[in-house]
């Protein structure tokens, strides 16, 4: 989660580094307000591809531990089937 933050905090201080430097920029008010949302759009494009990584992270990870699980439900269920077989 720490390498997320940083991530996410390069890519803040990057923006508003950006959107700094075309506010103070000797262009036209139409110009930077074009400037301006185009790098928007760039970024909600990053945001969202760094979104869709972390979210088939945790997609990943859970099916990992629920197969995991099925496999110690089924080694349970079999020595509980051992056990009863015992028991007779």
């Amino acid at each position: 989660m720490k390498k997320g933050k940083v991530v996410l905090g390069t890519l803040a201080g990057l923006a508003i580094g950006i959107f700094t430097g075309i506010l103070f920029a000797p262009e036209k008010g139409s110009k930077t307000r074009k400037q301006i949302k185009d790098k928007g759009d760039d970024y909600a494009d990053e945001l969202k591809s760094k979104f869709d990584e972390l979210l088939n992270s945790f997609i990943k990870k859970f099916e990992s531990n629920k197969n995991d699980l099925e496999k110690l439900a089924e080694k349970g269920k079999a020595k509980y089937e051992d056990v009863k077989k015992d028991e007779k």
